[in-house]
């Protein structure tokens, strides 16, 4: 081929005009060469004039069941599409057979949820934080975490809380019927129960909360004493997560969706965590199933003695 010895030779080629026309750093072109032998192996011995788009599409769907990352799919067919391109101009090539050739869509990532044991941890912690120095702000640390855990609310329906409801109210606690009342998304209203931890927690800390000085009604507020700001509560629960030795970037949707997935865990009803969660449609709630799936997964992996095949 044009005294170019073979289709390795042809892929040293263009590496070569790479690293010397365009002066790609050694780094660049060691990843250029892995995406281009990774089409050599599994092209074989079919010349590279005589690969098609739909070789092409079988190579991408050979790597996709392989749970190669979509992201690195794309950047094997953009290398190979590059190099079908320089081929072009030195051969009797038709027409570049990865144009057109797309990668699988990426899925869309699954919502981080802390497992029991480190959620329990988690609030369980501030609990004692709270006990060690009886300070307000640690007691109102702890009352919110309890509460975004046992009750899965948003970081602004927890902020928009009142301690008793009053005119234009967005959400307040009913500690007798050991509920919450809030308004989600859409301006809908509902009850979350709450469970019996988050109502101690609760009222230990209505027992140091100091009058809002803002004229509201805020069951949570600052050490200024205006109604807490949802950022205040993920500075605090990023910084109590650290404390705490959480294996995570802790923030309050993870409570919200550790919340989700382990009642769904422990009860399989889709409809009350999507009722529970305020979701218009199941289908945004449909999501922790499949990390129900992933936690069955790792305790069939860890517990079955057939699960991993020697």
């Amino acid at each position: 081929m044009d005294g170019v010895p073979g289709k390795a030779g042809w892929l040293d080629a263009y590496l070569d005009g790479l690293r010397t026309q365009r002066q790609l750093s050694p780094h660049t072109l060691d990843a250029y060469r892995r995406d281009l032998m990774a089409l050599l192996d599994v092209s074989g011995d079919k010349p590279w004039t005589a690969l098609t788009q739909a070789d092409m599409r079988r190579y991408a769907a050979q790597l996709h069941s392989k749970d190669l990352d979509p992201r690195s799919i794309a950047r094997k067919l953009s290398a190979w599409r590059g190099f079908y391109t320089w081929l072009a101009d030195r051969t009797a090539l038709a027409a570049n057979p990865v144009d057109g050739v797309r990668a699988p869509k990426r899925g869309k990532p699954l919502p981080k949820a802390l497992s029991v044991d480190d959620a329990v941890h988690l609030v369980s912690a501030a609990a004692r934080t709270a006990a060690a120095g009886d300070e307000a702000a640690e007691l109102c640390n702890r009352a919110m975490f309890e509460l975004l855990y046992s009750s899965g609310l948003r970081v602004s329906e927890l902020a928009g809380l009142d301690a008793v409801p009053v005119k234009g109210s967005l959400g307040w606690l009913e500690a007798d019927n050991a509920e919450v009342i809030v308004t989600g998304k859409g301006n809908k209203q509902r009850r979350v129960p709450v469970g019996r931890a988050a109502l101690d927690a609760i009222a230990a800390w209505l027992a140091r909360r100091p009058a809002p000085t803002d004229g509201s009604s805020a069951l949570f507020v600052s050490t200024r004493g205006t109604r807490i700001s949802p950022r205040v509560v993920q500075l605090r629960l990023k910084a109590h997560g650290l404390k705490a030795g959480t294996p995570a970037n802790v923030h309050p949707h993870m409570l919200r969706h550790s919340f989700a997935s382990h009642v769904l865990q422990s009860s399989g009803d889709l409809r009350a965590v999507q009722d529970m969660l305020g979701h218009a449609s199941i289908t945004s709630t449909q999501v922790y199933t499949a990390l129900d799936f992933q936690h069955l997964s790792k305790v069939y992996d860890s517990a079955h003695p057939r699960a991993k095949l020697k």
